[in-house]
C-alpha cells in the first residue's frame, strides 16, 4: 500500500495507524476491554461489516450474496434457494490483518484492513451460516435449509419425522471429528495452499472470536444482547445467553438430547447480529423460551450444540508421564490428522484442572485456549474449560467449542472441552462447514 498524500490543509493519510482493537490487563477480572486505535473504526467496524451471507458453490465461487436484512432473498431481492441446489449457505469473512502485543500484564489486539508492519495476515475464508447438516445420500457435509429425509439431522431417527421430535431440517450430530473431516472433504478435497472444504477449523473459529471481542470490547459473549449502540456509537452488551438454558433431564426426555433448533432460524436477521426467541414445545415438559443468537450471520456461534473443531489437538499426559497438557495447532489443512503431532506446532500449556478461564495462551497468533483457570461466569473470559487427566500414559484429545443446550453460564464463544478423542460422538455434538479459498 502506497502513501496517500493529503491536499491543502488536510492531514496526510498513511495507513500505519489505520487500525482498531482492544486492550486488557490480565490482572483485572472485569471482562470489559478498553478500545484502542482509531475511534471511528469502532463505530464503522470496517472488517466485521463486510461479513456477509452468501451461496458458495462447491468449486469455491460465490453463486450470489444474500440480502443484508433477510437471508431468504438474494441481494437483488429475488428469492434465494437455500436447499443446497445452488450451493452452501456460508458467511464470507474478509481478508484482514491482526496483531497481538504484550507489555507487562497488558495485552493489545489490533485489527486492520491494511497490511501494516508487524501484523499477520488473516486470509479470506468462509464459515457455515448454520450448524452443519449432512447430505446422507452422498455423505457430504452441508450448510442448508433442507427438510428432505436425505438431510435428516441429529442421530437420523426416521421414526420421529412429523412429530415434536422431528429431526428434519436440523443439524447433524452423532458424528466423530474424523468423519466430519471426511464428509466435509467429500464436497471438495483440500488442494493447493490448503484450499478446499473442511469441517469447523480452529483458525477460523479463533478469527470469529477475536472479531466479536474487538467489536463488543468484552470477553463475555453471553452478556445481555442490546441492539442499540452506546452514546459513542459503539456496540455494547453481548449475544445473550444463547441456546444454553435447557434442563438436561428434560432435553434427554424430549428428544434424546438431539438438536431442536431448525437450520435457518435466524434468516430474518440477514447479516446483522441479534437474537430471536424460540419457544420450546410443550412436550419439553416445562415452559421455556431460549434465545437463538447470530453473530454477523453466524447462527448459534455457541450453545445448542458443541462443535467439533479441526486443526488443533491436545496432548494430555498423566501425572506420572510428564504431567503436562499441551496445545497444538496445524495451519495446513491438508495435514490435519488424528494419529500424532507431526506437522502440528506447540502453542502453549493448558491447565490441568477445569474451571472458568482467567487467562488465554494468546501469544503471537492469539490462541483462544486457556493458560489458567479460576474465574467465574462474569469475570475474565467468562467461559468454562473442561479437561481430565488420564490415569497413566498420555491421551490425544480433540477440542469441542461452544457448549451444549444445558450448559448455561459455562457456555460461550470460547467454552472449550478437551475430554475426548477425535473418534468420540454424541447427539449434542455437531460441527460447522468451512471453505478456504486458494
Amino acid at each position: 500500500m502506497g502513501v496517500l498524500i493529503g491536499i491543502g490543509n488536510t492531514m496526510p493519510k498513511f495507513p500505519y495507524d489505520y487500525y482498531y482493537g482492544i486492550e486488557f490487563d490480565t490482572n483485572i477480572a472485569n471482562p470489559a476491554c478498553t478500545r484502542t486505535g482509531r475511534p471511528e473504526l469502532h463505530v464503522t467496524q470496517p472488517i466485521q461489516s463486510r461479513m456477509k451471507r452468501c451461496i458458495l458453490r462447491d468449486n469455491g465461487t460465490v453463486a450470489y450474496y444474500l440480502h443484508a436484512n433477510n437471508s431468504a432473498l438474494r441481494d437483488n431481492s429475488a428469492a434465494a434457494n437455500l436447499t443446497g441446489a445452488d450451493g452452501q449457505v456460508m458467511v464470507e469473512i474478509p481478508e484482514h490483518w491482526r496483531k497481538f502485543e504484550m507489555e507487562g500484564t497488558k495485552i493489545r489486539v489490533f485489527l486492520s484492513e491494511f497490511q501494516l508492519p508487524g501484523f499477520h495476515p488473516v486470509p479470506k475464508c468462509y464459515r457455515s451460516t448454520y450448524e452443519a447438516a449432512l447430505d446422507r445420500t452422498n455423505l457430504k457435509l452441508a450448510s442448508v435449509i433442507n427438510t428432505d429425509a436425505a438431510f435428516r439431522g441429529g442421530n437420523n431417527t426416521a421414526a420421529w419425522d412429523g412429530t415434536y421430535r422431528n429431526l428434519l431440517g436440523r443439524p447433524a450430530t452423532g458424528i466423530s471429528l474424523t468423519n466430519f473431516r471426511t464428509y466435509a472433504r467429500n464436497r471438495g478435497a483440500v488442494g493447493k495452499n490448503s484450499a478446499g472444504w473442511n469441517c469447523d477449523v480452529y483458525d477460523i473459529q479463533k478469527t470469529c472470536w477475536w472479531l466479536f471481542a474487538v467489536e463488543y470490547a468484552t470477553f463475555n459473549s453471553q452478556a445481555a444482547y442490546n441492539a442499540a449502540p452506546d452514546a459513542s456509537g459503539y456496540r455494547q452488551g453481548g449475544l445473550g445467553s444463547g441456546v444454553t438454558t435447557l434442563n438436561s433431564t428434560n432435553w434427554s426426555n424430549f428428544n434424546g438430547s438431539n438438536p431442536f433448533i431448525p437450520c435457518g432460524y435466524t434468516n430474518s436477521l440477514g447479516n446483522r447480529s441479534g437474537v430471536i426467541d424460540f419457544a420450546m414445545p410443550a412436550e419439553y415438559g416445562a415452559t421455556l423460551t431460549v434465545q437463538v443468537p447470530s453473530y454477523r450471520g453466524l447462527e448459534n456461534p455457541f450453545g445448542h450444540l458443541w462443535s467439533w473443531t479441526d486443526g488443533c489437538k491436545c496432548r494430555i499426559q498423566s501425572d506420572g508421564s510428564g504431567g503436562l497438557s499441551e496445545f497444538y495447532v496445524c495451519n495446513d489443512c491438508a495435514k490435519f490428522q488424528d494419529s500424532n503431532y507431526s506437522d502440528y506446532e506447540l502453542r502453549g500449556i493448558l491447565p490441568r484442572t477445569q474451571n472458568y478461564v482467567t487467562q488465554m495462551i494468546i501469544g503471537e497468533f492469539g490462541e483462544n485456549m486457556p493458560k489458567s483457570v479460576g474465574g467465574s461466569s462474569t469475570t475474565y473470559f467468562c467461559d468454562y474449560f473442561y479437561t481430565n487427566i488420564p490415569a497413566s500414559g498420555e491421551a490425544q484429545r480433540g477440542v469441542l467449542f461452544g457448549g451444549g443446550a444445558y450448559y448455561g453460564a459455562n457456555a460461550g464463544f470460547v467454552n472449550a472441552h478437551t475430554n475426548n478423542a477425535a473418534t468420540y460422538t454424541g447427539t449434542a455434538i455437531g460441527s460447522r462447514l468451512c471453505f478456504i479459498p486458494v
